[in-house]
């Protein structure tokens, strides 16, 4: 089927009454969205997180099922001899930075924390290896804290493509979608733009004959048949 980029045309309705409508329908075609990472306690879901980086999700569970296996302390990783965990994670990709930064998180969560994996954005932002999107997944997922919406690739792309942020950088598309998005929704709006971003809007060729919000989409890289 050929596909044509369609005319930009004005949605009408004002701007807090169309975002009320998105998040509407972002609710209604994803309700049970959530982290895809699979974890057991905080210390996990930010090693997770952190091999998450330029890397599937499903990849990480992966190389997570043996890891958590054998280390399951932040000594355990402290500890290890750096060559033997790049190996391990190797697969997620930039294994030498992802085991520094495991490393590091660890040994500042053993010096700074008491060995736990800190529950406030302030605390979290010091490890190593930890910036707000990290730290947003973590509070979010394993402590249940709102402090700031997860941008990731999808989310970007997502918001931007639905006019909720015309922000080039990912700190600034997270204020901009704090300013518009319910507190209450930070967390499982993230997860839910993530998974439309994953099978609907896609980075290439948004499938946008399947939107659910289409009619409430005005980007100029809509396609449809």
């Amino acid at each position: 089927m050929f596909m044509k980029p369609v005319e930009k045309k004005s949605r009408g309705g004002s701007e807090p009454a169309r975002i009320k409508k998105i998040i509407e329908g972002i609710d209604r075609a994803y309700p049970d969205a959530s982290c895809a990472l699979l974890f057991e306690n905080p210390l996990e879901l930010l090693i997770a997180t952190i091999l998450s980086a330029q890397c599937t999700d499903e990849r990480v569970n992966q190389v997570t099922r043996e890891l958590f296996r054998k280390y399951r302390t932040p000594e355990q990783y402290a500890r290890a001899p750096r060559e033997t965990l790049e190996a391990e994670i190797h697969s997620t990709g930039f294994y030498h930075n992802k085991a520094k930064s495991i490393q590091g998180a660890c040994r500042v969560i053993l010096e700074k924390f008491n060995g736990s994996v800190p529950d406030t954005m302030e605390n979290l932002l010091v490890l190593p290896g930890v910036a707000r999107k990290t730290a947003n997944v973590v509070l979010g997922v394993a402590f249940g804290k709102a402090e700031g919406i997860v941008v990731d690739t999808h989310v970007f792309r997502v918001s931007r493509r639905l006019g909720l942020t015309a922000s080039n950088s990912a700190e600034a598309v997270e204020r901009d979608l704090m300013q518009i998005v319910p507190g209450k929704r930070w967390v499982s709006f993230a997860y839910q733009l993530i998974a439309h971003g994953r099978t609907t809007c896609k980075a290439r060729k948004p499938l946008c004959i399947k939107c659910p919000v289409e009619a409430l989409c005005d980007s100029s890289e809509k396609m449809l048949p």
